[in-house]
């Protein structure tokens, strides 16, 4: 199969300069009445490139941000924007279900804290793969450019998403293609998958994209873009075990957010959004027993929901940033300790 022709690596600066945060008004209208006090504390625990991060800065000039991402490269590039703000910020190589860890560990946090565990007045989530991610091709999270088959968030450790597809059986890569990609056609591209790498072994991401559409029915491949969307977002899924870290990291940022403060997430796909929506459901809940005439001390709703289910991106805002077509935004305050 003819592949095409490699582009150039993209400068980190060039990428930076491009970078439109996505939802960024809208974010820091919603957490910054949380950050008004002297050491109030932000943690963006997607930190990126650091876009949202600048803007929560500015807007709140009392506050300290703790910023978090498991990618060297953007934890370069978010020093960079924020280098007018260094006095106020620590940042963090580590992936965002260590939240708990990360905040105890930063003396700002701890100095703010007046007693008992260290508390956060707002958390962001930016979920998914960063612009940084994106634009930087040898990376290979895109399947519309040929680059090395890698898709590691941090490209200095973990299995890449061609050991992944080189080595794991027909059934596991059935499971990953359904589970993370909710592929329909799992079983046909596994099938094709695993009898193209037996003829020589899968290392860039064309070909695979190649290979995909070939096991794709004809009538599929006319409507709906790419037919390797779907398989590119499970491998990428898995690869960086996103699912189970953002099951872990959103319980582990409710339980750090102090009373009255707030957390705002941001979803690209439906998987990650019915996280979010069932962890803040859940807190927004009462645990009172059903039939009682009134609320049961200590078991009021931990939460507010700060928006009316998940919110979308603008028409305004997506020809700004055509990344931003399939966001869902969910919001929501603490309103009581946990218990």
């Amino acid at each position: 199969m003819s592949t095409p022709d490699r582009p150039p690596r993209t400068s980190a600066a060039s990428v930076e300069d491009r970078h439109v945060p996505v939802k960024l008004a809208r974010c820091v209208e919603l957490l910054a009445p949380a950050l008004q006090d002297h050491g109030s504390v932000v943690v963006d625990a997607t930190l990126g490139m650091g876009g949202h991060a600048a803007a929560l800065l500015e807007a709140c000039p009392l506050a300290h941000l703790v910023g978090i991402d498991r990618d060297p490269d953007a934890l370069a590039a978010a020093a960079r924007r924020l280098s007018a703000h260094a006095g106020r910020t620590t940042l963090v190589h580590a992936v965002y279900d260590e939240i708990a860890d990360v905040i105890a560990s930063v003396p700002a946090v701890r100095e703010g804290s007046r007693r008992g565990r260290p508390r956060v007045a707002a958390v962001l989530m930016d979920l998914g793969v960063s612009s940084l991610q994106l634009d930087e091709v040898s990376r290979g999270f895109s399947y519309s450019r040929d680059a090395d088959l890698d898709m590691r968030m941090d490209a200095t450790s973990g299995r890449r998403a061609a050991d992944l597809v080189n080595t794991a059986p027909r059934a596991e890569l059935i499971r990953v293609l359904r589970t993370y990609g909710e592929e329909r056609f799992a079983p046909r591209i596994a099938d094709a998958v695993v009898a193209e790498r037996a003829r020589e072994p899968f290392t860039t991401s064309a070909r695979l994209v190649d290979v995909v559409r070939s096991a794709v029915p004809a009538a599929t491949r006319r409507t709906g873009g790419n037919p390797a969307k779907r398989t590119f977002q499970a491998l990428r899924i898995a690869v960086n075990d996103e699912l189970d870290a953002l099951a872990a990291a959103l319980p582990a940022a409710l339980g750090v957010l102090a009373v009255g403060g707030r957390i705002a997430v941001m979803s690209y796909q439906s998987l990650e959004d019915r996280l979010v929506k069932q962890a803040f459901a859940a807190g927004a809940a009462s645990t009172t027993p059903a039939g009682l005439p009134v609320e049961l001390p200590g078991h009021e709703p931990e939460l507010t929901l700060l928006t009316r289910g998940a919110e979308l991106a603008t028409e305004a805002e997506v020809a700004e940033n055509p990344r931003a077509a399939p966001v869902r935004l969910r919001a929501a305050q603490r309103s009581r300790q946990a218990s």
